[in-house]
């Protein structure tokens, strides 16, 4: 027997089917979720898209007063009140070392991205005049437009790099060990992958979260953080083959193989994750999305590659054996 040095915290076989039941209560309500975005939105995207991707208008104002986060909804209500459609707001609030680097005395930055305007529109001027209603002295800083077919260029190439991303780990994981391991982790990154869209695609129906750019970067910050931690998985099951097929069954090769390296997957993104949650309640507004995105891809990447994709291959290693008896 594979000696793990304590009983077996973790039981993949024995609880297969539960830990399937799971991984579907994971995932269903995000995709139910993107259908009814798909279904619902005018562009058919199963997530609310940012200007990066739709194209539009980016203005920043300067406040002389602080801000609180209660002032995002005041502020999408008034903008939407005088025919601004799906305005996204965000608030900045400047420190003191921030401070010598901007303008007058700006202790705020209000950042609204809403459709393209065009250079002959007044839309600038209604936003402007509506602000001075709630804020003293708004003062524009910056104006800036995504075209759309900027917009599509960059959505085209998000997509490439993740096809690209997931065929290098199967090109990869097929010749480092076998395919059935690379469709298992490549399966474990898709669960990961739906997981983190569903819960955005929940967020953007709920509290109207858009995305952008910077959670493309993070889908395959994810995807790149579940396949490594599968891959110790799963280079510890082939270790232990080598030594124990002929003691042991395949399944009990699994469950100690998993229990052995648990404990370094929990403490690596234990370590990751405080580091993540530090920068989300005290990091900018600006990256607060892209972080929450990196929290919930480690979070579900570390539990895919303890639970799901070991039970895949061991579901899988119970289907060649049945076959060939």
């Amino acid at each position: 027997m594979i000696n793990t040095g304590r009983k077996h915290l973790v039981h993949i076989v024995k609880y297969r089917w539960w830990w399937m039941l799971l991984t579907t209560i994971l995932i269903v309500p995000g995709i139910i979720a993107m259908i009814y975005s798909s279904v619902t939105y005018s562009n058919h995207a199963p997530l609310k898209v940012g200007i990066d991707y739709t194209g539009g208008t980016i203005l920043q104002y300067g406040l002389e007063q602080k801000l609180e986060n209660s002032d995002v909804t005041k502020t999408r209500e008034a903008l939407e009140g005088i025919g601004i459609e799906n305005p996204y707001i965000q608030i900045l609030n400047v420190n003191n070392s921030q401070q010598k680097n901007t303008k007058s005395n700006i202790n705020s930055i209000i950042s609204i991205r809403t459709k393209f305007i065009d250079k002959g529109s007044d839309d600038a001027d209604k936003i402007t005049a509506e602000l001075s209603k709630d804020y003293q002295n708004p003062e524009l800083i910056s104006v800036s437009s995504v075209g759309p077919t900027m917009g599509k260029e960059l959505f085209k190439n998000s997509l490439i790099a993740i096809t690209l991303a997931f065929l290098g780990i199967v090109a990869y994981l097929s010749f480092r060990f076998r395919f059935d391991y690379a469709l298992a982790a490549i399966l474990g990154v898709l669960h990961d992958v739906l997981f983190v869209v569903g819960i955005f695609s929940i967020l953007g129906l709920v509290y109207n979260v858009q995305i952008d750019g910077l959670f493309i970067t993070a889908i395959l910050t994810v995807i790149g953080f579940s396949v490594h931690d599968t891959i110790v998985v799963f280079d510890r099951i082939r270790e232990n083959l080598r030594y124990y097929s002929k003691k042991m069954s395949f399944g009990e090769i699994v469950d100690a193989s998993v229990n052995q390296t648990l404990t370094r997957s929990i403490n690596t993104s234990l370590t990751t994750l405080i580091t993540l949650l530090a920068l989300y309640f005290f990091g900018g507004v600006t990256t607060r999305d892209f972080v929450l995105c990196m929290i919930l891809g480690i979070a579900i990447g570390t539990y895919s590659s303890i639970f799901f994709c070991s039970m895949l291959v061991d579901f899988w290693n119970d289907k060649k054996q049945s076959q060939t008896a």
